[in-house]
């Protein structure tokens, strides 16, 4: 090979190496969060895309929820960017929930679920389906609703404040003999969804519901437990991150002092910097280490990337806009997205189930309560500098062979004889 090929590649190398670093640096400092709806609607094409082929039977093949999260975090997605436009634009949102929600309310929806639970297929089921309707009747204005649809919502809500008020526990049993408090969080945020909506039935159902929970906190972090006992409530496992990020999602729109102070704890435990680098997420409390399992996925160095990418979400409804953004936008720099005009997926779309919950969490926004006063920020926009430094470095090294090149030849090169006279 020659030397001018040699080069060639070299610089090649260099430039690629740079410009590498150059858009790193620009995904870590540019917003990530708001005003991403036009990202957001991309990965909504993407997302629609990998189900219409299969990414959804493909999904319940990794989990049990995997086809049902699929579907309703795709039309919660929708529904999100619907109340964020006006009146006479939510067409496609609508369109697209109504749409979701019929895949959910169907013999593939329901399979993972036992129809013999109280309510019937379980609190995770009916919860989850519960909100995506009211979901769907928020996008239409009062008086102009889908009949069907709101007499739908008004005997779901039914069976799960029946359930509610009959139970001993807080927290009801999504499947057979197993309960975990964020799916009961989940179907009580659709109760005060029902409230906001049709005339008000639960708010004493709510209120003995938030007593139950305060009685059977985690002692050791002062959080929801990740799983209880189905009979009592009583905690059977330390909260982890994988639960809390989706309770905190809910929580304001369920009591909203509660949830400030339940997120500050969450927030205090569980938020970390690992390296010293970007902001993350671990799945057991500060302190603490256990198992990796199906939801949180690997645990590199304490870490959930699945609950990182919730937290997100958590983080904007509670109004910690430093926080989220600084999830979303290390989320950016490592998440090695692909766009072009049309969609954009994270990780190289290997994992379409991760691109749904992050289009979920990069719009949330409370749906009942009025947005709460921003917490005290516990990060700044200076975390970045020390992945700013490592991308400078790995932008600049591959050039230093030919700095060093250039001064030899300088130093090196004979000086100009001196002229004659």
């Amino acid at each position: 090979m020659s030397s001018t090929v040699r080069r060639v590649l070299r610089r090649s190398v260099a430039v690629a190496v740079s410009l590498c670093a150059l858009v790193g640096a620009i995904r870590l400092v540019a917003p990530a969060t708001a005003g991403d709806d036009a990202g957001v609607r991309r990965q909504l094409a993407f997302l629609r895309d990998a189900i219409d082929g299969g990414a959804a039977t493909d999904a319940q093949a990794l989990y049990p929820e995997g086809y049902f999260f699929m579907h309703v975090l795709y039309g919660l997605t929708w529904v999100d960017l619907g109340m964020r436009a006006k009146p006479g634009d939510r067409g496609t949102a609508l369109r697209e929930a109504r749409w979701a929600f019929t895949r959910l309310d169907s013999p593939a929806g329901r399979a993972p679920f036992s129809e013999d639970l109280t309510p019937s297929y379980g609190v995770f089921y009916r919860g989850w389906s519960n909100w995506l309707l009211g979901g769907v009747l928020s996008l239409q204005p009062a008086g102009h609703r889908d009949p069907g649809e709101e007499r739908r919502f008004a005997e779901d809500s039914a069976a799960l404040g029946a359930a509610f008020d009959a139970s001993a526990s807080p927290f009801l049993t999504a499947y057979p003999g197993q309960a975990w408090p964020v799916d009961s969080t989940v179907a009580v945020a659709s109760l005060r969804l029902h409230d906001a909506l049709l005339p008000a039935r639960y708010a004493a159902t709510v209120q003995r519901w938030l007593g139950g929970v305060r009685d059977r906190l985690d002692p050791r972090t002062g959080l929801m437990p990740h799983r209880v006992s189905a009979e009592t409530g009583e905690p059977a496992e330390v909260a982890r991150a994988t639960s809390q990020s989706i309770i905190h999602r809910f929580l304001p729109d369920i009591d909203p002092a509660f949830a400030r102070e339940q997120y500050l704890r969450f927030r205090d435990r569980y938020v970390v910097r690992p390296l010293g680098l970007g902001p993350a997420v671990r799945e057991y409390p500060d302190g603490m280490d256990g198992p990796a399992d199906v939801d949180s996925g690997p645990l590199p160095l304490g870490v959930s990337l699945s609950a990182t990418v919730v937290t997100i979400g958590a983080a904007q409804v509670n109004h910690d806009d430093a926080l989220a953004g600084a999830l979303a936008s290390y989320g950016e720099f490592a998440g090695v997205p692909l766009s072009t005009p049309w969609t954009k997926r994270y990780a190289f779309g290997l994992l379409p189930v991760g691109d749904a919950f992050l289009a979920w969490s990069k719009t949330a926004r409370p749906w009942v309560a009025a947005p709460p006063p921003a917490p005290p920020a516990s990060i700044t926009w200076w975390w970045r500098l020390p992945l700013l430094l490592i991308l400078t470095v790995f932008g600049t090294v591959p050039w230093l062979p030919a700095l060093r090149r250039g001064r030899a030849s300088r130093f090196w090169r004979p000086a100009a004889p001196a002229p004659t006279t």
